[in-house]
């Protein structure tokens, strides 16, 4: 069986697993399909956690794999990876790791805080800086309804931290409005029927909103409401180095509207592993303490903190490529209208969430089939190209690009996005004329 043979029945396999042909036309299967509602009104929850079914980004090697799912999937360049071969460690729970100590040095200065712990991950860091700012099981944080804190960390602020959380409603941008955000602060502490507000938390950017950028006035009304009512500001700050190039300004220009704020090394900044939670000198000595408890206290952690050190220093000025990267994809996409539609104004950074509009091609259809070699596409292509990609909330696909993608992936996306599209509109047109 020839391998463009083999690709075609996976993809019909993976449209249907049965192996038993369907009777109805393709539109009343892709109507059935797309029945779920999505988005806040969905039955259990805010966006589509269905993936496409696809095989592992590995393949035969004259395929080409652009693989856009997340930026978490980047690589260590030998840059890095000799820098973390290099690394002097000791035992960092004792605070012994001088590697580790620098990065931590290193990110305070440039975050403009007064101390930064490096941690294992980013979920760790946010559950650790709510565990400091709410020191007492009961207290409260507001949050964003859509922000990663409250909805992919598995509700570990409750669950391991006692901490409840009061949400607002997230606007498309990634903001919330003020006046709702103030109604959400309790008063009259200690009133024995509610808990005690503590904390108010912000994300930059924002992950579910398609890689928003926060506008500064923003936050700098939101710490200011916080402290006319004794809260606290973290910022859950993943992708802030984005933010920050996006909006041309130094990181600290964003920090200094926050107290403390939590920043990916792993994403986009292409380090294997790693977070850095910055605040005040106290808030970090009571962060260390949590971490313990959590089990992230990693010995000699400076093998990996090099790899975060060398992130910080010398990958932030290239997300501008990913950026643009993104907005080259996103503005092909309006070559094909009105299968697609994506808000420009929308596309900040390196997150792209473009709506499929054809109700009748269901989000996890078309991941599939961006994510297989097609009937044609060689032909067409001149090879096989694979794009992964994950379906999103209210009919929308997510995209993400990071500094595994050059601009010469993207014109292969482009390319085999306009072969998906144009052979889905053909099957569509041959589906109508036969009824």
């Amino acid at each position: 069986m020839s391998l463009k043979t083999f690709s075609r029945l996976l993809f019909r396999f993976s449209l249907n697993p049965s192996g038993i042909a369907s009777k109805r036309p393709l539109c009343e299967r892709h109507e059935a399909a797309a029945a779920v509602p999505l988005g806040r009104g969905s039955a259990r929850g805010y966006y589509n956690v269905g993936k496409p079914r696809y095989p592992s980004p590995g393949g035969a090697p004259h395929l080409r794999v652009v693989d856009l799912r997340s930026d978490t999937v980047t690589k260590p360049g030998p840059g890095m990876r000799q820098a973390m071969a290099e690394a002097e460690v000791g035992d960092d729970v004792m605070g012994e790791d001088p590697t580790v100590n620098n990065l931590q040095k290193t990110a305070a200065e440039m975050f403009g805080m007064e101390a930064a712990l490096f941690v294992p991950s980013g979920t760790m860091s946010n559950l650790i800086a709510v565990m400091v700012h709410c020191r007492e099981r009961g207290d409260e944080m507001i949050v964003g309804d859509l922000s990663h804190l409250h909805i992919y960390e598995q509700g570990g602020s409750a669950q391991l931290a006692g901490v409840h959380a009061a949400t607002v409603a997230t606007r498309l941008d990634g903001t919330f409005d003020l006046k709702q955000l103030e109604s959400k602060i309790r008063h009259g502490y200690p009133d024995p029927h509610y808990p005690r507000s503590r904390l108010i938390c912000v994300e930059n950017t924002h992950n579910i909103q398609g890689g928003r950028v926060l506008p500064l006035h923003f936050l700098q009304d939101v710490r200011a409401l916080a402290d006319q009512h004794g809260l606290s500001v973290h910022m859950d700050g993943a992708r802030v180095m984005n933010a920050a190039v996006a909006q041309g300004v130094p990181v600290s220009a964003i920090l200094q509207h926050t107290h403390t704020v939590s920043v990916c090394l792993s994403k986009g900044l292409g380090a294997p592993v790693g977070s850095v939670l910055a605040g005040p000198q106290d808030f970090i000595s009571r962060a260390v303490r949590c971490r313990k408890a959590l089990g992230g206290g990693m010995r000699q952690a400076g093998v990996i903190a090099a790899a975060g050190k060398l992130a910080l220093q010398e990958m932030v000025g290239r997300l501008v490529e990913d950026h643009r990267n993104a907005k080259t994809f996103a503005q092909a996409l309006l070559s094909c209208h009105p299968l697609f539609a994506v808000d420009m104004a929308a596309v900040e950074t390196n997150i792209l969430r473009f709506r499929i509009e054809d109700s009748a091609l269901s989000p996890q259809e078309f991941c599939a089939r961006m994510a297989q070699v097609g009937e044609g596409e060689e032909t067409a292509l001149g090879q096989g190209v694979r794009v992964l990609m994950y379906p999103h909330f209210e009919n929308s696909v997510r995209a993400v690009w990071h500094l595994g993608i050059s601009p010469e992936d993207t014109q292969l996306a482009i390319q085999k996005m306009q072969f998906v599209a144009s052979q889905y509109l053909k099957e569509k047109k041959q589906e109508q004329v036969k009824t």
